[in-house]
C-alpha cells in the first residue's frame, strides 16, 4: 500500500545525470549516425495501478471530465465511454524525467478543454531541474511549458495535500501556484504563460517533517499547500475577491484575500497545532470545510480535526466526526457533493490498521456516520461491499484476523471526490490504487454502497527489472513497493504479485536460461528474508535464507541451468550457494556492492562489475578475478547481460556524462570490450528474437543514438540501429531495465519510473536497418491509414499511419491532404506539417525518414473543428495516390 517510495531514477542516475550537468554527447557520434525509424504500437503490460494517486480533479462545468494525479507517474483524464484513464505525460523525455511528478492539477471550470499540471518531483538535489507549468488547451493531448524559477516536489513529504495550482472561476486567467522550500505563493494573469510571486503573501510556510534530515527530503519546508476560491464575490469575467489559502505552519495554516490577491491577513481564531491538509469551500451555504492533521503526509499523522469556517460571520465550528483524543490519525481527505452542499465527506488518510476509515454528514458535519463500524469487538460491520475481482492483488494474499480485513479499504486515502454532477459517483486514490463508487447514496438509505478499483488504464508502477524467459510467462517484473508479477497473458491483471515472502520492493531477479521454470528473486522487507526462489516459472515460491548482514536485495543471478546461484546483497558482501540458497559462501575477489549476472550457456561462469572493473568467475562464484580491460564506466550506473546461446557475449551499457558513457560489446567473456562509436551514450541492454534472416538476436536499448533519447533495436548487432520510441512515448527515466521477447521478433519491454512496463510490437516484419542517404526519391505505392484517435467539443487528436506499399526503401517522405470541413493542424509529432487553407503537407523528422519497403512510419496531431469533424478521402505522396483505409 505504498509503504515506501522507490526512488529508482535517483539512485541510478547519481553518477550520470544527476551530476549537476547535462549529458554531453560523446566525441566523433553526433548526428552522422543514420537512423531508420519503425512503427511501433505500445501498450501496458496490465497492473491497473499500484501506487499513490495524491489527487483527483473533476472539472465542475463539464460532466464526466475527471482528472488524477500522482506522484511519480504523471497525470491522466478520465475515458467516460470506457471507464477507463488516458496518460497525459508520456511525452515527457529523458532529460526532463522529474517532470513526471505532479504536485498540482488544475481543470479550468470556465472553459474545460484547457488543464494545468504543476510538475517536479524533488525539491532536493536528487532532481537536478527546477519544476514547471504545463497548459494545455485541448485536454492534455499536446502541453506547453513555463519553467519555474524554484523546484516542486510531486513525490516529497506532503504531497497529498492540496491542490496547489487553482484557476479563478470568474476569471479563467487567473491561476495560483503554493510552492515549497519557502518560495511563497504564485500568480499568473495570462493562463500559465508567466508566473510572479505575490510578494504581499506574508507566510512561506515553515513545517518540516525531519528538519535533521541532510539529504534535503524530509527537512524541506513543505510551504503554501492549497488554494481555493470563494465564487460566490466575484462575477464572469472579473477576479474573484475572497481567496483562501493553506499553509504548512503548525500555528498559522489558513490565510485569506478578501481584495483579489492584493493583500492577504491570518484567518481569526483559527485552530493550532495543526497543519490544513485540504480547504473546500461550499459558496451555497457559505461554509470553508478543512481537514486537519498534525503531520504533513501521506505515511505519517497521528491525531487531527475537521473544522468547519462560515465565511460570512467567521464562525470556526468543530465538527470532527471523532474526538481527538479518540483519533490515532489525521484527516485529509474532503470533499462536498455539488449536488447536495450539505453533504461533506472526510477520511483519516494515515490509518493503517486495521484499515481507513470515511466519513460521511449530510448536516454540513453536524452529524457523522463511517464506512465501518464496530458491531462488538473485533467484529465490524460494513457500509459498502469492497469487490477487486477486476484486481485481485489488492488483497495483498493477506488473511487477516479481525477487526483487519482482505482487501483494505485503503491507506494514504488523501484524495476524495464526488462527482459534482452525480452524487453517486465518488473516487477516492490510496497508496495502491483509485476506488470509485457509483451508487454512493446507498450510504444514506442503509443499503450497501459497492466499491471497486476504478483505476484501468493507470499505470503506475517503477519498474526495477524485467526478464522473459523462452517459455512460461512472457513477463516476469520486479517492481518498487508492489514486489513484482508474473504476466501470463500482457492485457489482464495478474491475479496476485509474487507472495511467500511478500517484498516491498523487489530489486532484481532472474531465470535459469535452460530451465526458465528455476526463478530467483531478492528484494527489501522490513523483516524476514531477502530471497526467494521458484521451481515453477514465478507461479509459486518459497523463502531462502538470508547470510548474516543482508539489509537488502542488491541483485541476483541464476547459472544457466539453475543448480547454483550468485547473489550480491546489500549491508554485505557477495555471496555464492549451491542449491536454493539454504546456506550462502563469501566470494572472493569482488567488492560488495558489485552488480552481478551470469554466462548464459556456462553453468559455471558468472560476472561482476563494480567501480569500472569488470569480474568473472569460473567456479560457481567462489572466486572473482578482475578483468584487465580499462575504459568501461568508472561509477555503478551500469546495466550488462550475458547473450543467450553464446559463451562468453557479453554487453554493458552505462555511465556518465563526465566520464566513459556508452555500449561496450565482450566475446570472450570481459577480458576485451570493444566500445561502439556509433552510440552516444546508453543505460540498458536487452536481447529478443532475431529478426527473419538474421543469425544474432536483435539488441535493445535505452540510449542516445545520432543525438537523439529514445529506444532502439539493431537487427545486426549494432551496426545500425533503429528508434522504436516516438516522442509522445518516452517516459521520463527509462534507464533501468529493458528486454526483448525470445519468441517474439520486435516485441521489447521498457522500465519506467512510475509508468509501469510498457512493451511494443513493431510494424516491421524484416528489421531492416537505415538505407543510404544518397538513394533516390520514394518510389512505389503508399497506405494510409487515418484515425481519430480523441475529439471534444471545437478539438480533436487524430493518428495518421503511412505504409510504403512499394518495393524500394523511402529515404524521405511528404504526405498531403484536405480537410473537408475546414479543421486547422494545431500542433504535431513526429512530422512537420504545413497548411495553406484547407491543405496539410506533412514532412519527415530527420529520425525518421528512412522507411523500408513494407514498413510503416506514423505521427499524429491535435487540431481544430466546426460543426463536423470529417474525415480525409484522398492522401497523395509526390505525385501518387495512396490507398485509404
Amino acid at each position: 500500500m505504498r509503504r515506501t517510495r522507490i526512488l529508482t531514477a535517483v539512485l541510478a542516475l547519481a553518477a550520470g545525470l544527476l551530476a549537476g550537468t547535462p549529458p554531453v554527447v560523446a566525441a566523433g557520434n553526433a548526428s552522422e549516425v543514420p537512423l531508420a525509424a519503425d512503427t511501433y504500437t505500445w501498450k501496458n503490460a496490465r497492473i491497473d495501478g499500484g501506487g499513490f494517486v495524491p489527487g483527483i480533479v473533476f472539472n465542475r462545468k463539464e460532466k464526466n471530465l475527471a482528472y488524477a494525479r500522482t506522484d511519480i507517474g504523471g497525470a491522466y483524464r478520465w475515458q467516460e465511454s470506457s471507464k477507463t484513464w488516458t496518460p497525459l505525460l508520456d511525452s515527457v523525455g529523458w532529460d526532463d524525467w522529474g517532470h513526471t511528478g505532479v504536485v498540482g492539477l488544475a481543470s479550468d471550470p470556465v472553459d474545460p478543454d484547457k488543464v494545468y499540471a504543476a510538475v517536479g518531483t524533488y525539491t532536493n538535489s536528487w532532481d537536478p531541474k527546477n519544476g514547471a507549468v504545463m497548459r494545455s488547451s485541448d485536454r492534455g493531448a499536446s502541453w506547453q511549458k513555463t519553467v519555474l524559477p524554484f523546484k516542486l516536489g510531486g513525490n516529497m513529504p506532503g504531497r497529498g495535500m492540496g491542490e496547489r495550482l487553482a484557476v479563478d472561476p470568474n476569471r479563467n486567467s487567473v491561476l495560483y501556484l503554493g510552492a515549497p522550500s519557502g518560495k511563497g505563493l504564485w500568480r499568473s494573469t495570462d493562463s500559465g504563460v508567466s508566473w510572479s510571486q505575490v510578494t504581499a503573501f506574508p507566510n512561506p510556510g515553515t513545517y518540516q517533517q525531519d528538519p535533521g534530515d541532510t539529504s534535503g527530503y524530509a527537512s524541506d519546508n513543505q510551504g503554501v499547500v492549497w488554494v481555493t476560491f470563494d465564487e460566490s464575490t466575484g462575477t464572469a469575467g472579473t477576479a474573484t475577491r475572497s481567496i483562501y489559502v493553506g499553509v504548512a505552519d503548525l500555528q498559522n495554516s489558513v490565510y485569506r484575500s478578501t481584495d483579489g490577491g492584493a493583500s492577504w491577513s491570518r484567518l481569526a481564531g483559527q485552530p493550532t497545532g495543526y497543519l490544513a491538509h485540504k480547504g473546500v469551500l461550499d459558496a451555497v451555504n457559505g461554509y470553508l470545510y478543512l481537514t486537519y492533521s498534525d503531520k504533513g503526509g501521506p505515511y505519517d499523522g497521528g491525531k487531527g480535526q475537521v473544522w468547519r469556517y462560515a465565511t460570512a460571520t467567521g464562525t470556526w465550528t468543530n465538527i470532527s466526526p471523532v474526538a481527538e483524543a479518540d483519533t490515532s490519525y489525521g484527516f485529509s481527505g474532503l470533499t462536498v457533493d455539488r449536488q447536495k452542499p450539505k453533504t461533506v465527506m472526510a477520511t483519516a488518510y494515515s490509518a493503517w490498521w486495521p484499515d481507513t476509515q470515511i466519513f460521511r454528514s449530510t448536516d454540513s458535519g453536524a452529524t457523522w456516520t463511517r464506512a465501518w463500524d464496530y458491531t462488538s469487538y473485533p467484529d465490524r460491520a460494513n457500509r459498502f461491499t469492497l469487490d477487486v475481482s477486476s484486481s485481485p492483488w489488492l488483497t495483498w494474499g493477506a488473511n487477516p484476523s479481525p477487526p483487519e480485513q482482505s482487501p483494505k479499504l485503503g491507506w494514504m486515502t488523501e484524495s476524495l471526490e464526488i462527482d459534482p454532477f452525480n452524487s453517486n459517483r465518488m473516487m477516492y486514490g490510496t497508496g495502491a490504487t483509485l476506488y470509485g463508487t457509483e451508487n454512493l447514496t446507498n450510504w444514506d438509505s442503509g443499503g450497501k454502497f459497492t466499491i471497486k478499483p476504478m483505476v484501468q488504464g493507470l499505470e503506475e508502477t517503477a519498474v526495477n527489472d524485467l526478464a522473459s524467459p523462452p517459455s512460461g510467462a512472457p513477463l516476469l517484473s520486479a517492481l518498487g513497493d508492489v514486489g513484482g508479477f508474473r504476466h501470463t497473458d500482457l492485457t489482464k491483471v495478474p491475479p496476485m504479485m509474487f507472495t511467500q515472502p511478500n517484498f516491498t520492493t523487489t530489486t532484481s531477479l532472474d531465470f535459469a536460461e535452460t530451465d526458465p521454470n528455476t526463478v530467483v528473486r531478492v528484494g527489501n522487507l522490513d523483516s524476514g528474508p531477502h530471497v526467494a526462489f521458484s521451481t515453477d516459472n514465478g507461479a509459486n515460491w518459497f523463502a531462502g535464507t538470508d547470510p548474516s548482514g543482508v539489509s537488502g536485495g542488491g541483485t541476483v543471478a541464476a547459472s544457466s541451468d539453475g543448480s547454483r546461484f550468485v547473489w550480491s546483497p546489500d549491508g554485505t558482501g557477495v555471496r555464492y550457494t549451491t542449491g536454493f540458497g539454504t546456506s550462502w559462501s563469501a566470494s572472493s575477489g569482488i567488492p560488495a556492492g558489485a552488480i552481478v549476472e551470469s554466462d548464459r550457456v556456462d553453468t559455471k561462469t558468472f560476472y561482476g562489475f563494480k567501480s569500472g572493473k569488470f569480474y568473472v568467475s569460473t567456479d560457481d562464484g567462489a572466486t572473482f578475478t578482475a578483468s584487465a580491460a580499462t575504459g568501461l564506466p568508472s561509477g555503478d550506473s551500469v546495466r550488462f547481460k550475458a547473450l543467450p546461446g553464446v559463451k562468453g557475449d557479453v554487453w554493458l551499457a552505462g555511465g556518465a556524462a563526465d566520464g566513459a558513457y556508452g555500449l561496450w560489446h565482450s566475446t570472450d567473456s570481459g577480458a576485451t570490450w570493444t566500445k561502439l562509436s556509433n552510440v552516444d551514450q546508453a543505460d540498458t541492454v536487452g536481447f529478443g528474437k532475431a529478426a527473419p534472416g538474421a543469425s544474432y538476436q536483435t539488441l535493445y536499448t535505452s540510449a542516445k543514438i545520432g543525438g537523439v533519447r529514445g529506444i532502439f533495436r539493431s537487427t545486426d548487432k549494432g551496426a545500425s540501429w533503429t528508434r522504436i520510441n516516438d516522442d509522445a512515448h518516452q517516459w521520463g527515466w527509462t534507464g533501468a531495465a529493458i528486454t526483448g521477447d525470445p519468441r517474439v521478433y520486435g516485441r521489447v519491454y521498457v522500465s519506467t519510473n512510475g509508468r509501469g512496463a510498457s512493451y511494443g510490437d513493431t510494424s516491421d516484419t524484416g528489421g531492416g536497418g537505415p538505407t543510404d542517404p544518397t538513394d533516390p526519391p520514394p518510389t512505389g505505392a503508399c497506405a494510409v491509414t487515418y484515425k481519430i484517435t480523441n475529439q471534444w467539443s471545437g478539438g480533436f487528436q487524430a493518428d495518421v499511419q503511412l505504409t510504403n506499399t512499394g518495393s524500394s526503401a523511402w529515404t524521405g517522405w511528404t504526405l498531403a491532404w484536405t480537410f473537408p470541413n475546414a479543421q486547422t493542424v494545431t500542433q504535431t509529432w513526429n512530422a512537420e506539417t504545413t497548411q495553406s487553407a484547407s491543405t496539410v503537407t506533412a514532412k519527415n523528422v530527420g529520425w525518421n525518414a528512412n522507411v523500408a519497403a513494407g514498413s510503416s512510419v506514423s505521427f499524429g496531431f491535435t487540431g481544430t473543428w466546426s460543426g463536423t469533424n470529417g474525415k480525409p478521402t484522398a492522401f497523395r505522396t509526390g505525385d501518387r495516390n495512396c490507398t485509404v483505409s
